[in-house]
């Protein structure tokens, strides 16, 4: 096999399936890692921290299900391969339409696993490898009344573009900044920040929720105030 060990993640909010996975996954030469997540959201904090190569995405799950998952994880500059790993076939094609490496049903078969891992592996040998990095925390200088205050990109949840200005919400505060939105998406996209908007750039690690209805996508991140939260929409073509 070319190329070093995959790094994986497994996503199910069953533990008995999680665990089963993992440690099938552990046992295969060709990984080197094998991460867990309970839940989609979990999931999304743990892929902003660590490159991951693959990650074995169960579907139906609370909160955000794999799918929303997986539409989130496509924004990303470099996105990590998913296999889904689900009870239901009914969403083979949406997951196939999401580029997924492979579909597996539960409970899953070890020879099923060991394919599906050859057919990841084979995938990233055909491409080559990709120039992964996740960059130190930066900071931006902030001008208010006077005084000059640094934002860490870490305290940023997400970014309104106004004009050639920014707007940086963070957990506690916002402040506008002459930085294009573009600017911003392309130095902070390998550290999971994400356009989910022409005029939106969000942390994909602080999505709490993904709202669909009659079409309109929409996510919802944290906001000052205790347990404030706000949503934001998706536009269709990032949906």
């Amino acid at each position: 096999m070319a190329g070093a060990g995959l790094r994986v993640l497994v996503v199910d909010d069953e533990q008995p399936v999680r665990d089963e996975l993992a440690y099938l996954l552990a046992a295969d030469p060709r990984i080197d890692a094998v991460d867990t997540a309970a839940s989609g959201a979990d999931a999304l904090r743990l892929i902003g921290s660590v490159v991951v190569d693959v990650i074995f995405l169960d579907i139906a799950m609370p909160g955000l299900d794999g799918m929303e998952v997986a539409r989130l994880l496509a924004q990303l500059a470099v996105p990590p391969r998913i296999v889904f790993v689900t009870a239901h076939d009914q969403h083979a094609v949406d997951a196939f339409d999401l580029h997924a490496v492979d579909y597996l049903l539960k409970p899953v078969r070890p020879e099923r696993l060991i394919e599906a891992v050859r057919r990841v592996v084979g995938e990233r040998d055909e491409a080559g490898p990709a120039p992964v990095v996740v960059p130190d925390d930066t900071v931006i200088a902030v001008e208010r009344g006077g005084v000059t205050r640094f934002v860490a990109r870490s305290e940023v949840v997400w970014v309104e573009a106004h004009g050639d200005y920014a707007r940086l919400h963070t957990g506690s505060d916002a402040y506008l900044v002459r930085v294009p939105l573009t600017a911003l998406e392309d130095q902070w996209a390998p550290a999971g920040f994400v356009r989910i908007h022409r005029s939106l750039l969000v942390d994909i690690r602080r999505v709490v929720e993904v709202r669909s209805d009659a079409g309109r996508v929409s996510v919802v991140v944290p906001a000052p105030g205790p347990g404030g939260q706000v949503e934001l929409q998706v536009a269709r073509r990032h949906a």
